[in-house]
């Protein structure tokens, strides 16, 4: 159990040197575009095909870990839809309330909870998993703000619809990294040293942007849908993970790897899709900040269950 304590006390004294460092005016507004795109678009997926390219593809991956990773974010999805309109939650807000339940922060927190709580091997599972999950979280994200906010345009856009799925370089490291590794391809020394360097800067990094982009400037009509989506994404997801993973007879800590990718805290980008596809942004901002905070107690009490 200490050992749980020190890994997530140390993520999120990061995350929270990220807020101190945003206050203090060293990462800045104009900064944070930039580099969250060189942490998206560079750093993690350089992190990513590095260390699925090196493992051997068929020991680490498994269709069962893939059916329990996958059904929980569809059953939340309906979930939060019957739940919301129930609530009185309409137009816009649902929409939120609907993507913000089910799309977690994959590429930033969980891969990173991955990372330090379980080493090299449990990431690199992890980091196959996660290219199904975004995947999925993706679609059924665009699904819900379609369905429930009404909107148009952008909506509609097939382009749109498929960049946010097949080219989300996350996706694109981790099947070249599977292609790699089932190929049994060896990299040139030149290509491992370059991906080794910017590797190193995925993951604190990713916590240091976490930590300076929490607001809580939304107003406080928010809160109470944002906690109920909160919990919906830290408790009810990852709790249906375990229950589909106990039917499957699949336990410990070879299931852990997707525990901690469904426990993930609401995605940053969720406040993107709100903004283009006619949702609620004050909304997410408020329902991704709450999500982040809470998950230093939700991910300890998965950590522990599995300890």
């Amino acid at each position: 159990m200490i050992s749980v304590i020190n890994t997530i006390l140390s993520l999120f004294a990061v995350i929270f040197l990220g807020t101190f460092a945003r206050k203090r005016g060293l990462i800045t507004p104009q900064l944070l575009g930039p580099l969250n795109k060189l942490v998206f678009y560079v750093a993690i997926p350089s992190l990513l095909f590095r260390e699925i390219s090196k493992a051997p593809f068929h020991q680490y991956f498994d269709s069962h870990l893939v059916e329990g990773l996958l059904l929980p974010p569809v059953f939340v999805f309906f979930a939060s839809v019957g739940l919301g309109r129930f609530l009185g939650v309409k137009g816009s807000r649902l929409g939120t309330f609907v993507q913000a339940s089910i799309h977690g922060n994959l590429g930033y927190m969980g891969l990173a909870v991955a990372y330090y709580a379980l080493g090299q091997e449990g990431f690199t599972r992890a980091g196959l998993l996660a290219s199904f999950l975004i995947l999925v979280q993706n679609f059924l994200s665009i699904l819900g703000l379609q369905l429930c906010s009404g909107g148009r345009g952008r909506i509609w856009d097939l382009a749109y619809f498929l960049k946010n799925l097949l080219l989300n370089p996350i996706i694109l490291a981790c099947l070249g990294g599977i292609f790699a590794s089932a190929w049994a391809i060896k990299l040139p020394a030149l290509v491992s040293n370059v991906l080794n360097i910017l590797s190193g800067m995925a993951l604190p990094v990713a916590l240091l942007l976490i930590g300076a982009s929490l607001s809580f400037t939304s107003s406080w009509k928010d809160m109470p849908v944002a906690i109920v989506s909160s919990f919906f994404k830290l408790m009810l997801v990852p709790a249906l993970g375990v229950f589909i993973y106990s039917w499957l007879r699949l336990d410990g800590s070879y299931v852990l790897p997707s525990i901690i990718l469904l426990a993930s805290p609401t995605a940053t980008v969720t406040y993107v899709m709100a903004r283009e596809l006619n949702g609620e942004p004050a909304m997410a901002t408020t329902t991704i900040s709450i999500s982040t905070l809470l998950s230093g107690l939700t991910y300890f009490g998965w950590l522990v269950y599995y300890h």
